[in-house]
């Protein structure tokens, strides 16, 4: 159950909120009883069910505590159906959340929104700079779940959430799939949901990371060359996944790189395969740049792979036409080694507030 607090005013009560670590450090919107149940009477659900334990506190993931991380991260009530799904996502035991907000490793979870929730509960963006300032819906939903996650989960930077450095993702980090724009099927189609359904798929990653490509409808080497810089960037030295062999990696392409690839004869599966091909490094490398984790070769030299499948690649459609994509390293650990784990979205569950002009 939230527990009521008071303050004289509404300045007063956001820095009582800042000074009692409810924040990620930037402002909040207050989350007074009456926005705080307008928005749980958008969710059509009673304020007290539960769903779930959040670690690494086990706080309990009710309706009421969500919709007022949802009304401090600054959520329409047309929002709360994909906040509702991310935390559902991140609750399941696969996700090894209380692992995830524990580690020192700089991971939080990306957010990719599919299907019709994309414009019901935003729109949320996909193209130019998703990822980046402007978009109300990308940056307040993404921030509704980290919000969950410091004032539910209980991750406090240093005592409970111990990333060594963090990144800007651990604010806000959600994009829609640009299905509009894609020459592949949408990614929860491909995962088995029908297309009329909305999905909210959750990766534990590192910071994009840019993948430069300039590419020749006319140069029979592009396909190759583009795959080849995909997979290397996905199993840079640095990352977890290209010492640890495993964990979820994250391609973002955009339209110009994904026309490349389509024109190729690409689809998804031959496209993982693809990337998952070349996203290695020799093993004598990875055995002399961290020995206690990569063991040397026996006899002939062998590619090292950052993932053990293709199936351990999440590829999706997104950005501006141009010359960057980005893939998303990841942590590979976990006592479910980092998998992507997706929630439904559920738009029928979502009530209408009356007299509210953005409601769904």
């Amino acid at each position: 159950m939230s527990v009521l607090l008071e303050a004289a005013d509404e300045y007063a009560a956001l820095e009582r909120l800042h000074d009692l670590g409810c924040t990620d450090g930037l402002p909040v919107v207050v989350p007074t009883p009456d926005r705080v149940e307008r928005m749980v009477v958008a969710s059509g659900l009673p304020g007290d069910v539960s769903l779930g334990t959040m670690g690494p506190n086990h706080g309990n993931a009710s309706i009421e505590t969500v919709a007022a991380c949802a009304v401090m991260a600054g959520c329409l009530p047309d929002h709360l159906p994909v906040v509702l799904g991310a935390v559902r996502a991140a609750l399941d035991p696969r996700f090894d959340l209380t692992e995830l907000q524990a580690t020192t490793h700089a991971i939080a979870p990306f957010m990719i929104v599919n299907g019709p929730a994309r414009h019901a509960c935003g729109p949320i963006a996909s193209g130019f700079g998703a990822l980046g300032p402007g978009f109300r819906a990308n940056a307040s939903i993404g921030r509704a779940l980290r919000l969950c996650m410091i004032n539910i989960g209980g991750a406090r930077a240093g005592v409970s959430d111990m990333a060594l450095l963090g990144h800007s993702g651990k604010f806000t980090f959600c994009m829609a799939e640009d299905e509009e724009s894609s020459p592949f099927e949408p990614l929860h189609v491909a995962l088995g949901y029908d297309p009329s359904a909305s999905t909210v798929t959750l990766v534990g990653t590192e910071a994009p990371h840019s993948v430069i490509f300039v590419g020749d409808a006319d140069d029979p080497t592009a396909p190759d060359r583009l795959l080849t810089t995909l997979g290397l960037s996905l199993a840079t030295v640095g990352a977890n996944n290209a010492h640890f062999g495993g964990g979820t990696g994250v391609v973002v392409l955009n339209p110009d790189h994904a026309a490349v690839l389509h024109r190729a004869g690409l689809d998804r599966r031959s496209l993982a395969e693809a990337i998952w091909e070349r996203a290695a490094n020799p093993r004598s490398l990875m055995a002399r740049l961290n020995p206690s984790m990569v063991r040397p070769p026996s006899g002939a030299d062998e590619p090292f792979r950052a993932f053990r499948s293709p199936d351990d690649l999440v590829i999706i459609a997104g950005g501006g036409s141009g010359l960057y994509s980005m893939v998303l390293p990841s942590w590979a650990a976990g006592p479910h080694a980092n998998p992507a784990v997706t929630a439904v979205v559920d738009l029928d569950q979502a009530c209408e507030i009356p007299g509210f002009a953005g409601s769904a």
